[in-house]
């Protein structure tokens, strides 16, 4: 591998996370600073999300900014590069205390902590994200809920 290709690959580690930071902060104008004017958000499978700028200041400043647990963490599982894009496994875990229009649009919040994985897939172009995709495991999130009938879910083997 080139010395250009990895200098490429660290320029597109730094973009996308330089998004998460400014997401983490709140602060929407230094997110919306590393994106292209077209970009395109979505959180699956809540099919929410965003495309193009104005649509993601809404988004962030609406539905995701003000409805975050106090304790939301991530722990990286695992980080995949390339030139165009970076692709992050994380664990993340958080209480639901408050809706979550952005994950779960319509769910009350049920006082309950979580543990599921998620998975994001960030493309950049120039130093600008492209697109953010991110999947959450739905069943996992759902059953740590209660808001899966008993008979859907899953019961753990010893």
């Amino acid at each position: 591998m080139t010395k250009a290709v990895q200098d490429m690959m660290v320029a597109v580690e730094r973009t996308r996370d330089a998004f998460a930071a400014a997401v983490r902060a709140g602060d929407v104008d230094a997110a919306l600073a590393v994106v292209t004017d077209d970009v395109a958000l979505a959180t699956l499978p809540a099919g929410t999300g965003a495309r193009g700028t104005d649509a993601l200041r809404r988004h962030l400043a609406e539905d995701v900014l003000p409805h975050r647990p106090a304790d939301l963490a991530s722990v990286r599982v695992s980080r995949t590069v390339d030139r165009w894009r970076v692709v992050d496994e994380q664990r993340v875990t958080f209480t639901h205390d408050v809706a979550l229009p952005w994950l779960l649009p319509g769910v009350a919040p049920t006082g309950r902590r979580v543990e599921v994985l998620a998975i994001s897939v960030v493309a950049v172009r120039r130093e600008r994200i492209t697109e953010h995709r991110t999947l959450w495991d739905q069943h996992g999130l759902l059953s740590q809920l209660g808001l899966l009938p008993e008979a859907a879910a899953v019961t753990q083997v010893s």
